[in-house]
């Protein structure tokens, strides 16, 4: 069944497209030019998230980061990279190489989260 396009998922889409980063639920809040309560922001995000539209890692504070998928198709939607968080501007952003890591045998990964934080170049 398709979902209907809300004024808040509009605009929190548009927000996503325009960043340079992955966001958290706070710096998309501020971000958006209307006010949407946090329980739409939170749900809006993990549909998302469920529609494969963005992908989501949980940095080594416990939040949640989300970035807009690039380059998925729609039966191939694997982000398997690491990200990197800098501990003073507080930007989250995709590290583009893919990685592979081997399982024991009969294990299989639903999900990768690998997190490396430290000092941007424009930080550093």
């Amino acid at each position: 069944m398709p979902r209907r396009k809300t004024q808040s998922s509009t605009e929190i889409l548009s927000t996503l497209k325009a960043a340079e980063s992955a966001m958290s639920h706070r710096m998309i809040e501020e971000a958006l030019s209307i006010e949407v309560d946090r329980a739409t922001i939170y749900r809006v995000l993990n549909r998302f998230y469920e529609d494969g539209l963005v992908h989501r890692v949980i940095g080594e504070n416990g939040k949640q980061y989300f970035a807009l998928c690039e380059n998925c198709e729609e039966n191939d939607h694997s982000h398997d990279h690491f990200h990197f968080r800098c501990k003073n501007c507080g930007k989250v952003e995709c590290l583009t190489r893919e990685i592979q890591i081997k399982l024991p045998e009969g294990y299989m990964a639903e999900n990768f989260n690998g997190m490396v934080s430290g000092y941007c170049s424009g930080c550093a």
